[in-house]
């Protein structure tokens, strides 16, 4: 199903820790929110899709709300989320029903009830044996109705759905089909070296909480925009740190999400802080795509603040520090000005056709003849196996692996010859059908081999 606008919306909303992000996932029936026993770990609005008894929804979840809080972050978090109550239809207050009503409790139901939008108390963490808890402790809060649930046991989920889609309209899901397929895009780096700034100027809002704390961004955090026709959805992933500095559960689950969404991306797009230059966990992140396959992108953000702006030895560092990158873009923006962000829309395009590009067998055997006055390597032909990323098997008169020197000469020369953009290519190397056979035939063999193959001159004989 495609989202619609003309669905109504349902906002997941309260204070950190009380399961919201759990309510979310059992709502839409997928793990699209990140959840553990830490406070905050959900700080964007997080969408999905709901369904109960065909009346369809969009799904909101919030980061957690402390009114009266003047940190960055949790003010940020309250900005995010009055964004999401202008779009509600129906907004779900979750509370935790294991403790005294707090503090924030009373100023969120206050600031909700100003809203004048109908509004659902939801107690959670009931335990089973104690769903048929009395509530009117929580009619305090002068909110009706009153709805108890285990959203990690998914009791009492029914309960509340049915209340809160009893005025959606009941029918088939909508389909939407798009005139392109939408591009993935993730964006990936260290902490803090402006990828949700990036995001947000890429797509012309303030879908991403942007601050100078490190580890501002837990959830990734998507956003979809039409360019020319073509939809690009771009993905904020969590910063990625060493392996010694995620001590922190929510860390740990973010690298593992932000590994996750540059397996399901299309194209990954490198951010590196132009301040601090190339490091190896640059490297070590950019690793990440390079393996999945994925073609990468390589942005210098901050670049208006670099002191010498001498772009061309940057680059030179930047190769050096990736060497397994060469086949990279590299762009120097600004993302808080938006300097060169509006050209990684092309850089992502010709990146998507170069790794779904298809080189016939014919222009590969043409190929063929053209790289044997280049090489002492025999190719005897060459055919390519798929794309995303384009793959190659090359049939030699060898029936040893390919040394690497021979088949970063074969990427490079595939590259050059067939205008192979910014996309890894990989190449996987076959002996000749018969070759290995015969190899092991032409070995010299010891003498007991050949006394055991030939048989004893008198054999037979007196038979």
């Amino acid at each position: 199903m495609a989202e619609s606008p003309d669905n109504p919306t349902v906002v997941i909303v309260g204070r950190p820790n009380v399961g919201k992000s759990t309510l979310f996932n059992a709502i839409t029936g997928t793990r699209r929110s990140i959840v553990g026993d830490e406070p905050g770990i959900t700080r964007d609005r997080i969408r999905g899709i709901g369904k109960y008894r065909d009346r369809h929804f969009h799904v909101i979840d919030t980061g957690g709300i402390i009114p009266n809080d003047d940190e960055l972050i949790p003010s940020n978090i309250l900005k995010q989320a009055k964004k999401a109550f202008d779009e509600a239809d129906q907004i779900v207050f979750v509370i935790d029903g294991r403790t005294e009503i707090t503090s924030a409790d009373r100023d969120l139901a206050q600031m909700l009830r100003r809203l004048g939008k109908p509004i659902t108390l939801a107690v959670n963490k009931i335990d089973v044996d104690k769903i048929e808890v009395n509530t009117s402790d929580f009619h305090v809060l002068g909110l009706s109705p009153v709805i108890a649930i285990s959203a990690e046991h998914r009791i009492g989920i029914d309960n509340l759905l049915e209340h809160i889609t009893a005025t959606f309209i009941e029918g088939p899901e909508i389909e939407v089909i798009p005139q392109k397929r939408p591009i993935k895009v993730a964006i990936i780096g260290r902490p803090n070296v402006g990828k949700s700034t990036l995001l947000n100027s890429l797509t012309g809002t303030e879908r991403a909480i942007v601050s100078p704390v490190a580890g501002t961004t837990r959830d990734a955090v998507d956003e979809t925009v039409t360019v020319d026709d073509q939809e690009f959805t771009f993905v904020d992933t969590a910063g990625i740190r060493r392996k010694g500095k995620t001590t922190e559960m929510a860390e740990k689950l973010s690298v593992m999400m932000a590994r996750r969404h540059i397996s399901m991306a299309h194209i990954v797009v490198v951010v590196i802080d132009a301040l601090e230059g190339a490091t190896a966990q640059d490297a070590h992140i950019a690793g990440y795509a390079h393996e999945e396959g994925r073609p990468i992108i390589m942005v210098v953000n901050k670049w208006d603040a670099h002191p010498t702006r001498k772009s061309k030895e940057f680059e030179e560092e930047l190769r050096d520090t990736m060497k397994f990158l060469e086949y990279a873009p590299i762009e120097f923006i600004s993302a808080t000005k938006g300097t060169n962000v509006k050209r990684l829309f092309g850089l992502v395009k010709s990146a998507q056709e170069a790794m779904n590009k298809r080189v016939t067998t014919g222009e590969l055997n043409r190929f063929v003849d053209y790289i044997t006055h280049e090489t002492n390597m025999k190719v005897k032909y060459i055919t390519q196996a798929s794309v995303r990323p384009p793959t190659f098997v090359v049939f030699t008169d060898k029936s040893k692996p390919l040394h690497f020197s021979d088949e970063r000469f074969l990427i490079n020369q595939i590259r050059k010859h067939f205008k192979f953009g910014p996309t890894p290519i990989e190449i996987k190397a076959k002996s000749t059908p018969g070759r290995g056979r015969k190899d092991e035939e032409d070995k010299p063999r010891s003498k007991a081999a050949k006394a055991k193959a030939s048989p004893p001159r008198n054999a037979g004989k007196n038979s």
